[in-house]
């Protein structure tokens, strides 16, 4: 993988949220990368329960500055950036204030979904993909985790499709069984057709719950990853029939051989 791009934009990162599925792998992969001589940045949102202090984030004025429009509104757009301690890799936090300075990730104190999780999502797809532009920094891959950032591959193929500069990075998607309850807003898919992202392509997320936004994020994939051992069998039966190249699941011991060689021979050929 030496001088390979590959960009991981994920709901949740190690060590700035607490262990799970998806922070760990999202912290463990960027890593085994960047040891055999890869480049690797991270892409995730700042919410407001990092603590900003102790991990030393500082705001990236150059970066920052402009609006994103979600929902036919202006949202201003902050990026900031702290490095993983002794890893030397860089890791990008999507800002707004609106959107992300509440004291919790996904839900209130009792549990209820934020009822923006659908336009926090919007914003951290179309976030990414402007940063990523204004750093000039191209990537090779781009490895999507947690359903936050599911959005992205839909943006990518259809909002940034004249985006010269993705023409040949291909998109990989992890699936996992860390879902939520419920379903986003049901307006989810009127905001997307507003971006004019083709109704027939998004059909699914007339009703978003976990399972149809994994489902058009594979649509919108060049390749996916099986990263839980256990998925529903309605996810890993819309994987198989997908005719995309897909990862089973592989335990960490296996990380090193497994995604080597997927990236190499089945994303990158």
């Amino acid at each position: 993988m030496n001088d390979k791009r590959i960009l991981y934009v994920s709901s949740e990162v190690v060590p700035y949220l607490a262990e799970n599925e998806v922070s760990v792998q999202s912290y463990e992969l960027p890593k085994m990368i960047n040891d055999l001589g890869g480049q690797i940045r991270i892409f995730m949102p700042r919410y407001g329960n990092i603590n900003e202090r102790r991990h030393q984030l500082h705001e990236v004025i150059r970066l920052s500055g402009m609006n994103l429009v979600v929902n036919d509104v202006d949202m201003p757009l902050i990026i900031k950036v702290a490095s993983i301690p002794k890893e030397r890799i860089q890791v990008y936090f999507i800002d707004n204030d609106e959107y992300f300075k509440r004291k919790a990730t996904f839900s209130d104190e009792d549990g209820v979904l934020y009822p923006d999780n659908d336009e926090r999502a919007i914003f951290f797809a179309k976030g990414v993909v402007e940063t990523v532009k204004k750093l000039n920094w191209v990537p090779d891959i781009i490895h999507v985790h947690g359903w936050m950032a599911s959005l992205l591959p839909v943006y990518l193929k259809h909002y940034y499709k004249n985006e010269g500069i993705f023409n040949d990075t291909k998109i990989v998607t992890s699936i996992y069984n860390q879902s939520f309850e419920g379903e986003l807003d049901s307006k989810l898919i009127d905001k997307m057709i507003f971006d004019e992202i083709p109704k027939d392509d998004i059909l699914s997320i007339e009703n978003p719950n976990y399972e149809n936004l994994m489902k058009i994020a594979i649509d919108h994939s060049d390749a996916v990853v099986v990263a839980s051992k256990e998925l529903s069998p309605s996810l890993t039966k819309f994987i198989e029939s997908s005719e995309k190249p897909f990862l089973p699941f592989a335990t960490k011991e296996s990380f090193t051989e497994v995604y080597t060689d997927f990236y190499k021979n089945k994303v990158l050929k």
